[in-house]
């Protein structure tokens, strides 16, 4: 009988009440009173700190999602603790199925060598070794022949942009330059997953956008399940299919885009949205509303997951509401409240 390949999970992340707490009782909280203390009374009570409090969220095979908040918000420990560089106090992660919190230290060294990999804010690049050696630095620790992982690493230099600049030093490139060394070093090993930690966070502007669309470029040729932290909301925005915003170490709302900007969960999702544009995240079909008989007749359509910024013309020139495709009509009044 020949057996069956095991099915690949729904999720390719999975996280179910992680805490992390640093302090003397880090292990007496949880289930106590006190965990429901503020950050600041839970140091003052006990000298601990709450950095991720009963963190949950879901993330699909080939998806963006980005955890974002402000400063001293959780989001890089909790990226630390979902591949164990910080040990999480309590909770669940499972990546591609593999329980991370549970792994023996022998199966999360292949679980960071084989399905998961992190770009950092700070490269991290080997100085004295050229930039082919940094790339092929984790095929290196795979085991690969030096012949093999020279020819991956020089498929994946040409892939992020950096063709040419095989026996360059780090230290003779810019700083965008030396990120897509960092990101290509990740790439290198195939993995299933990449976590980045704020890494375009020291970039000048302009290099930040570029390496911004860089990583979209990468995710629509490549498809890796990628969870992205910032502080930045426009780069959350940019990058996200879902978007995570932390505070005080607990996820106050998790959405699409339009779903934090055009319904924001509480007044602290609210200030963070108040001057993105609308118009440039929403979709029609945000907007559209069941149509009435005399709506359906005549009128242009538009496809529902088409931004507002997009069809303004379209539905301001219209003398009739614009279909939208499997989601109603929209009008001139609706288009006039998002632009205004």
């Amino acid at each position: 009988m020949t057996s069956q390949p095991p099915e690949a999970p729904e999720s390719m992340i999975s996280v179910s009440g992680l805490w992390k707490i640093f302090g003397p009782r880090e292990h007496r909280i949880i289930g106590t009173p006190e965990e429901s203390l503020s950050r600041a009374e839970l140091r003052d009570r006990t000298g601990c700190t709450a950095a991720v409090r009963d963190v949950a969220f879901e993330v699909e095979p080939g998806e963006v999602f980005v955890v974002m908040g402000l400063s001293g918000s959780g989001k890089s420990t909790l990226v630390r603790c979902l591949a164990r560089l910080v040990e999480p106090t309590a909770g669940t992660v499972r990546i591609g199925g593999a329980d991370v919190i549970g792994a023996s230290p022998k199966d999360l060294r292949e679980l960071r060598r084989h399905r998961i990999a992190m770009v950092f804010q700070h490269f991290g690049l080997l100085p004295h070794r050229r930039v082919i050696d940094n790339v092929a630095y984790g095929l290196e620790i795979q085991g690969l022949g030096r012949d093999e992982r020279r020819k991956r690493a020089r498929e994946i230099l040409s892939l992020v942009g950096l063709e040419g600049y095989d026996s360059s030093y780090p230290d003779e490139l810019s700083g965008g330059m030396q990120q897509r060394v960092g990101l290509a070093r990740a790439l290198a090993v195939d993995p299933e997953v990449l976590l980045f930690d704020e890494p375009f966070s020291a970039l000048d502007p302009l290099i930040r956008r570029d390496m911004q669309n860089e990583v979209i470029r990468l995710h629509h040729e490549v498809g890796k399940t990628l969870l992205f932290i910032t502080h930045d909301l426009a780069e959350a925005l940019k990058l996200g299919d879902r978007i995570a915003i932390m505070r005080d170490g607990v996820i106050v709302q998790t959405g699409r885009p339009e779903e934090l900007v055009g319904a924001p969960a509480d007044s602290y999702v609210a200030d963070f949205v108040r001057d993105i544009p609308k118009a440039d995240v929403l979709t029609l079909g945000w907007l559209a509303r069941q149509p009435t008989a005399d709506d359906l007749a005549g009128g242009p359509e538009l496809p529902a997951t088409t931004l507002v910024r997009d069809a303004v013309r379209a539905v301001l020139e219209s003398d009739r509401p614009v279909r939208v495709t499997g989601a109603g009509v929209i009008d001139r009044a609706a288009v006039l409240g998002v632009i205004a």
